[in-house]
C-alpha cells in the first residue's frame, strides 16, 4: 500500500561522537551536523534548518567541498555489508553521486582543493582510500591506507595549494597521498618520523603547504615539513620537524619535567589566517589559543630524553565540559562540538564561552506533553529530565539526577508537577518552573519504575515496576500513601495508560499479558494473554478500545467491555514495536519501534497513511501534541524527532491551552475475529491492599515481591 512520508519539522540532538562532525559552511551563515541517519542544516542566525536524506544507517563521517557546492558523508553499515557514501547538492538537497566501496563504515570523509574529487577512508574492516570524481560520477582509484607496519588509518585532510594532494593519518601512520585523475593512479609516501609512535587523531595544514600539525591522543603535536616545491611532488620525503608540548604556566619543583601534555590528548587544530597563533582542542574539554616559541627548549634535568618539547606558550583558554570532537573557526568566533552532544560559540576575542545546542547523549526513554498545553514537552533519559519549547526546540528546563536513569516522565492535569519515574524505584516530582524537587516516594518499587500515569483529578498515581506490580498512589502536597499493591504480571511492566475518567487503568507487561484494572475498588477487571511481549498500551480517547503493540510485531485492536479482538495489522515487516500513542481526536494513531520507522496509522480504517524515517536507533516512545499538530518522537540514539501531523487541528481536537502553570516557562524562555486466549474475570477478587505511608524524603520499606523478568527487545532503563 502506498503511504507518503512525514514531514520533518525540526530535530534536537546532535551526534558529538562522530569525529569532525560539526561543519561550518564555506558561506559562513550555515552549520551542518548528523544526528541519526540524517544530515542537519541549521542557519547559523535565524536558528532554521533544512535536512539532507538518503542514508539508512547512522551517519560516521561528514565533509562539505571548499567552495560550499557539496556535501558528502559516510556511514556505518551491518558487518558484510559496504557502507553507503551519498553526496548532495547543497542549495537543492538532491543527491547526486551514491557509492559503495567501503565494507562496513566510512571513517573519514574530505574534499580536493578543486572540490571535484571526493576522497573517503575506510574503517577498521577496510583500511582503504578511494577517490570519486563527483562530476563525472565514476570512481578514480583507490589504495590501501595503512602501511604493514602501523595501524588503521583515521583522519583525512586535502591541500590548500595542491588540488591533487591530501594527507591521511591514525594508528602509527602518517602518508601524504598524490593521485593522477588520468590514469587512476593513487601512490602515497609515508612521513619520516623516526622511532616516535604516535596515534594522530586530527590533522591541520597551513595555508602554503609547508607545515603539518598533528594532534595525538599522547596530548602532544607533531610538526612535520611536507617538503613540497613548486610542483605537486614533494622535492624530498616529508619528515618530522619536531614534537611540541606546553610550556607549564607554574612554577615547578627542581626534579620535576617541565613537559605539560594536553590531557585525554589533542583532539582538534584550527589554523588562523595571518597569523602564527593557532587553536587547539583537548580531549578534555579545554580549548587554546597557543603559540610556538622560538629558540631552544628548556628540558630541564631528566634521566630519559623527552620527545617532546615545551614550545607552546597559551595566549587565551576556555574549558568546556566535555571532550572536543569537533572545532572551527567562523567569522570571529569558534565552533565546538563536545562528547556531550552539545555546540558551543566561543569568541576568539574574549574567549567567552556560549552554549549554542544542547541535547541528550544517551537513550532517550520517554516523552510527555502537559495536558492541553501543546507549547512544551518534557524528556527523559539518564541524568536528567529537559522540558523543550515545541515552537523554538530550545531546552528551557534540565532536572539532573546524577547516576540515574529516568525511565517515565508525566505532567499532571493541572501543570503544577512533573512527576518521574527512575531506575532506583523511586518516584520523585519537580516543579516544572525551577525543577525543584516536590516530593521522592522511596522503594516505589524494588527494581526500578517502568511506567506512570496519573489520573485526571491528580489523586491518584498509578506506577508500574521491573518486578511485575502495578501500584496504585494516593497522592497529597504533604504526604503520599500506598492504596493498592495489585501482583498480577509475571514480568517487568512495560506501559501503563488511564482513562479520561480516571476509573480504569490499564498495564501492559513482557509476560504477554494486559490487564485492565478497576481503580475505584482497586482490583483486575480484564487480562488478555497473548503470545508475544507486550511493549506499549494505549486507551482510545473515548476509553471503549484500546491499542496493544509488542514482539510480534502486531498491532491489536481490543475491546475494553468482553476484551475481544477487533482487529489485527502488521505494525512491522522485520522488528519489534516500542511505542503506540492514539491522537486527542480518535482519527489516528502512531507507532514506532525496532525498525527505527514512525509509522502513522488511521484509525477507523486501520491503513498505514504516512511513514517518518530519520532515527539511527530504536524508538522508544512518541506522543501526539495536544492540539495534534506534531509528533514527537524519541530513539535509542539520543535524538528527538518534530514531525508535522498531516490534517492537524481537524474537528475533535482538544481545546485551546487555559490557565497552566507551565505558561510562565514558555513565556520566560520562548477487523474481526475471537481470540480465544481472552479471560474474562467479573469476579470480584481482592487484591492485596496496603495502607503503607510514604513521606516525602523519607525511606520506608514497603512489601515487596520478586519475579522472573522476561527479556524484552525495547532498551530499557534499568539494565
Amino acid at each position: 500500500m502506498s503511504h507518503c512520508n512525514l514531514e520533518l519539522a525540526s530535530i534536537i540532538g546532535f551526534d558529538g561522537f562522530v569525529t569532525n562532525g560539526l561543519q561550518v559552511h564555506p558561506d559562513n551563515v550555515h552549520i551542518l551536523y548528523p544526528l541519526g541517519n540524517k544530515v542537519c542544516i541549521q542557519n547559523w542566525a535565524s536558528k532554521q534548518q533544512s535536512f539532507l536524506s538518503g542514508h539508512t544507517d547512522a551517519i560516521s563521517a561528514l565533509a562539505i567541498s571548499p567552495n560550499g557546492k557539496y556535501v558528502a558523508a559516510g556511514q556505518v553499515n551491518y558487518m558484510g555489508f559496504k557502507s553507503i557514501l551519498l553526496v548532495w547538492n547543497f542549495e537543492t538537497h538532491e543527491v547526486i553521486a551514491r557509492h559503495e566501496f567501503h565494507k562496513v563504515r566510512t571513517e573519514s570523509i574530505t574534499f580536493s582543493l578543486n572540490s571535484r574529487y571526493v576522497i573517503s577512508l575506510g574503517g577498521r574492516d577496510d583500511s582503504n582510500v578511494a577517490i570519486w570524481d563527483v562530476e563525472e560520477n565514476h570512481m578514480v582509484g583507490g589504495n590501501s591506507a595503512s602501511p604493514g607496519t602501523g595501524g588503521d588509518a583515521l583522519i583525512l585532510c586535502h591541500c590548500n595549494k595542491r588540488e591533487l594532494c591530501f594527507v591521511s593519518g591514525g594508528d602509527n601512520t602518517l602518508r601524504l597521498w598524490r593521485f593522477v585523475p588520468t590514469h587512476n593512479v593513487v601512490c602515497g609516501v609515508d612521513v619520516k618520523i623516526g622511532k616516535l609512535r604516535r596515534i594522530i587523531t586530527c590533522l591541520a595544514i597551513d595555508w602554503q603547504d609547508e607545515c603539518l600539525l598533528c594532534g595525538t591522543t599522547t596530548g602532544d603535536i607533531l610538526k612535520v615539513s611536507l617538503n613540497f616545491d613548486c610542483k605537486e611532488d614533494p622535492r624530498a620525503p616529508p619528515n618530522m620537524l619536531t614534537c611540541l608540548a606546553k610550556i607549564p604556566k607554574k612554577k615547578l619543583k627542581p626534579n620535576e619535567s617541565k613537559i605539560v601534555l594536553y590531557s585525554l590528548g589533542v583532539t582538534a587544530i584550527v589554523l588562523l589566517p595571518n597569523t602564527p597563533n593557532f587553536i587547539v582542542g583537548a580531549g578534555d574539554g579545554a580549548v587554546e589559543m597557543v603559540r610556538e616559541r622560538e629558540g631552544p627548549s628548556e628540558l630541564g634535568p631528566s634521566r630519559l630524553r623527552q620527545p617532546s618539547l615545551p614550545r607552546l606558550d597559551t595566549i587565551k583558554c576556555a574549558k568546556l565540559e566535555a571532550g572536543v570532537t569537533s572545532l572551527h573557526r567562523m567569522n570571529n568566533c569558534l565552533i565546538a562540538g563536545t562528547k556531550n552532544c552539545e555546540i558551543y560559540c566561543i569568541d576568539l576575542q574574549s574567549f567567552q564561552v556560549n552554549l549554542f545546542l544542547t541535547c541528550h547523549s544517551h537513550t532517550v526513554y520517554d516523552v510527555a506533553f502537559p495536558h492541553d498545553f501543546p507549547s512544551v514537552f518534557a524528556t527523559g533519559s539518564k541524568h536528567d529530565i529537559r522540558v523543550w519549547s515545541t515552537n523554538t526546540s530550545k531546552e528551557v528546563l534540565r532536572i539532573s539526577v546524577p547516576n540515574f536513569t529516568c525511565s517515565s516522565v508525566i505532567f499532571s492535569h493541572n501543570g503544577k508537577a512533573i512527576i518521574s519515574g527512575w531506575n532506583d524505584g523511586v518516584i520523585r516530582a519537580f516543579t516544572p518552573q525551577t525543577g525543584k524537587l516536590m516530593f521522592a516516594m522511596h522503594n516505589a518499587h524494588n527494581k526500578g519504575v517502568s511506567a506512570l500515569r496519573i489520573t485526571c483529578d491528580d489523586r491518584k498515581i498509578v506506577s508500574g515496576g521491573n518486578e511485575g506490580e502495578v501500584r496504585i498512589w494516593d497522592i497529597k502536597p504533604s504526604v503520599q500513601c500506598l492504596l493498592a499493591v495489585m501482583k498480577e504480571h509475571k514480568g517487568p511492566v512495560t506501559a501503563i495508560d488511564i482513562t479520561k475518567n480516571g476509573i480504569e487503568a490499564i498495564s501492559s507487561s513482557s509476560d504477554g499479558s494486559c490487564i485492565i484494572w478497576d481503580l475505584v475498588r482497586m482490583m483486575r477487571s480484564l487480562v488478555i494473554f497473548r503470545d508475544t511481549q507486550f511493549t506499549s498500551v494505549a486507551f482510545f480517547p473515548t476509553g471503549v478500545q484500546f491499542l496493544t503493540v509488542g514482539t510480534d510485531r502486531k498491532i491489536g485492536f481490543w475491546q475494553v467491555l468482553d476484551g475481544s479482538l477487533i482487529r489485527e495489522i502488521e505494525g512491522s515487516v522485520y522488528d519489534a514495536l516500542n511505542t503506540v500513542a492514539v491522537s486527542h481526536n480518535g482519527c489516528a494513531f502512531v507507532s514506532g519501534g525496532c525498525d527505527q520507522l514512525v509509522k502513522l496509522w488511521k484509525y477507523n480504517e486501520g491503513c498505514l497513511s504516512h511513514v517518518g524515517v530519520g532515527h539511527a536507533g530504536a524508538i522508544t516512545a512518541a506522543k501526539f501534541s495536544p492540539d495534534d499538530r506534531y509528533i514527537v518522537s524519541v530513539s535509542s540514539d539520543g535524538g528527538i524527532f518534530k514531525w508535522k501531523c498531516p490534517g492537524a487541528g481537524g474537528s475533535g481536537g482538544p481545546t485551546a491551552p487555559g490557565t497552566c502553570s507551565l505558561k510562565m516557562v514558555v513565556n520566560d524562555r520562548g477487523d474481526s475475529k475471537q481470540n480465544e486466549d481472552i479471560h474474562r474475570t467479573r469476579e470480584n477478587t481482592p487484591l492485596t491492599v496496603s495502607s503503607h505511608r510514604c513521606d516525602a524524603g523519607k525511606k520506608e520499606p514497603v512489601q515487596q515481591v520478586e519475579s522472573k523478568q522476561s527479556t524484552s527487545t525495547k532498551p530499557s532503563p534499568n539494565q
